[in-house]
């Protein structure tokens, strides 16, 4: 029992001092600065960061055998022989972290930069919809499409020469300036030049299904008389009806006899057309407004692709 004592209480004190860890470290983060797309011959340097009071930091190049114990690694140059997937990792005592995540480091400019243009015009109305396309000579099939502020870009595989980015109902955090890259899926950490900007501007709002209001004149049983005005009846500005020549005014050939009733009958047939007409402006805006929704329906749909003879990917520059 007095042996055991001392051991007991320098374990207690073993303790105290290392805290047992419960699972693995938390994983650090890993960042290009100042961007993950590096054109040749640009520098770039990579970050790695953990806690405070790290004992050591591990920075390696996946798919090959090279690595530094540092938590920096500046590259004055970028190389075609640099791009690739890199993660980091430190180690407090005994214990490893979990790796970061792993970031792609990409050398731009190694072919001859693609066109983009905007369809149908850079200049989109908040609410529609615009394609963004990626095109090159080269038989490309991978492109990207890259925003100015985003953190990352934009994939769209495909087979041939160019690619689509369609961007449904467009809002205003759409505009700003895009480029696009092109790149071959052999060698996916190796992209081309980037494009010329583009600006895309998103104008005001787009209304649509705003039909024409039609005010139709409220049946009167009296007070229209050939040329004057309904009592109380305000016209409308907007709604212009047909003219009738002045001959139409007067419907019977005959002169009208005090007391007859074709006075107020003549009345009820001239409403009775104004309304005819009314509801035939109404059915034939009606009309129009459904043909000119099936056609902005059809503009969302995919056009049939043509396909195109695939061309040979250009040769990589001589080191």
């Amino acid at each position: 029992v007095l042996a055991s004592g001392p051991f007991l209480l320098s374990s207690g004190l073993c303790l105290g001092h290392v805290p047992a860890q419960r699972g693995p470290l938390p994983k650090p983060s890993l960042q290009a600065l100042p961007s993950s797309l590096v054109p040749l011959e640009k520098p770039v340097t990579l970050r790695c960061q953990g806690p405070p009071g790290v004992d050591l930091y591990r920075l390696e190049k996946l798919s090959s055998s090279r690595y530094q114990d540092q938590a920096v690694l500046f590259i004055p140059a970028m190389k075609r022989s640099l791009a690739g997937r890199y993660r980091c990792s430190y180690q407090n005592g005994s214990l490893w972290s979990l790796p970061s995540d792993q970031l792609e480091l990409v050398a731009t400019g190694v072919f001859a930069k693609p066109s983009l243009s905007a369809q149908p015009g850079p200049a989109v109305s908040s609410g529609g919809d615009v394609t963004l396309q990626c095109q090159t000579r080269y038989g490309f099939d991978q492109f990207a499409l890259y925003k100015e502020g985003d953190p990352a870009p934009y994939k769209n595989p495909e087979r041939w020469y160019r690619a689509s980015f369609p961007i449904i109902t467009v809002t205003a955090a759409h505009s700003g300036t895009y480029r696009c890259y092109s790149f071959s899926s052999r060698d996916p950490y190796l992209w081309s030049a980037p494009s010329d900007p583009l600006e895309l501007m998103v104008t005001g709002r787009l209304v649509l299904n705003s039909w024409p209001q039609v005010i139709c004149p409220p049946r009167q049983s009296a007070g229209i008389t050939g040329g004057s005005s309904t009592p109380g009846l305000k016209p409308a500005s907007h709604l212009s009806l047909p003219k009738f020549p002045e001959t139409s005014r007067s419907i019977t050939a005959s002169p009208k006899e005090p007391g007859s009733p074709a006075g107020p009958a003549r009345q009820h047939y001239t409403m009775g057309n104004l309304v005819r007409i009314c509801l035939g402006a109404a059915i034939l805006i009606l009309l129009a407004g459904f043909l000119a929704e099936d056609w902005h329906s059809r503009r969302k749909r995919l056009r049939h692709r043509v396909r195109a003879v695939q061309r040979p990917l250009p040769p990589l520059p001589p080191t």
